[in-house]
């Protein structure tokens, strides 16, 4: 059971979310506009399901105003399908993204996979490349400082790290940290690794390596 936010000002279909989350035995609370999400809503969910095309604050934009407080998966709900609303979106802050329209079975896997992966609490640390990863803490430091990184950028850096020196495809990497196999995401991976490759810039790091025709893969220490 998960505590689900949905965001949506689509009536019909909050009320349609709500009854098939419940029947897998979530709690869901359902508000109409961006507008309404507060602080308290955010420490409550365990994910987030925000719809982006939104009267007044749209999804985007109530995706970077919690970004920091809502400490969970978000997933876009969106019609947008253009290529640059999908890279906005997921430089935000959000951590995975639905067409719609969707099948709710594919929503529920979606959702099932990301509360899995935030559940999964590992008891070690690890180094690599002069970063300490924080396995229980799911957090990356440098130089004692913790990195930001949303859940899906550092679940990646994460199962990258641990497969040192081996290369994954896209879709491998998103099967792998959000359990769901789908080629509509590869856009997905290669947007977070953008980003993170933009956080680690100021530390100097630049540990994914990019195999052309391949995927990516996270350097050795050696290299």
């Amino acid at each position: 059971m998960a505590n689900i936010l949905v965001v949506d000002d689509d009536a019909d279909l909050r009320e349609l979310l709500r009854t098939a989350l419940a029947r897998d035995g979530h709690l869901v609370t359902l508000l109409p506009s961006g507008n309404d999400v507060t602080e308290a809503h955010c420490r409550w969910a365990d994910c987030i399901l925000l719809d982006v095309m939104m009267p007044e604050e749209d999804g985007f934009s109530t995706c970077a105003r919690i970004r920091e407080t809502a400490n969970c998966p978000i997933l876009f709900l969106t019609a947008k399908t253009e290529e640059a609303d999908v890279i906005r979106g997921l430089g935000l802050g959000g951590d995975d993204y639905l067409l719609k329209p969707f099948r709710l079975a594919e929503l529920r896997a979606r959702l099932t996979a990301h509360l899995r992966r935030q559940r999964r609490v590992p008891q070690n640390r690890i180094r690599r490349g002069g970063l300490d990863f924080d396995l229980r803490e799911k957090a990356i430091y440098w130089n004692g400082t913790a990195l930001k990184f949303t859940r899906g950028e550092y679940a990646i850096c994460e199962y990258l790290a641990i497969h040192m020196g081996q290369t994954f495809s896209k879709e491998q990497i998103y099967e792998a940290v959000f359990g769901f196999e789908s080629e509509a995401d590869a856009s997905a991976i290669t947007e977070h690794v953008k980003n993170i490759r933009a956080k680690l810039r100021p530390a100097g790091a630049a540990p994914i390596e990019t195999v052309w025709g391949v995927g990516y893969k996270w350097k050795n220490d050696a290299q």
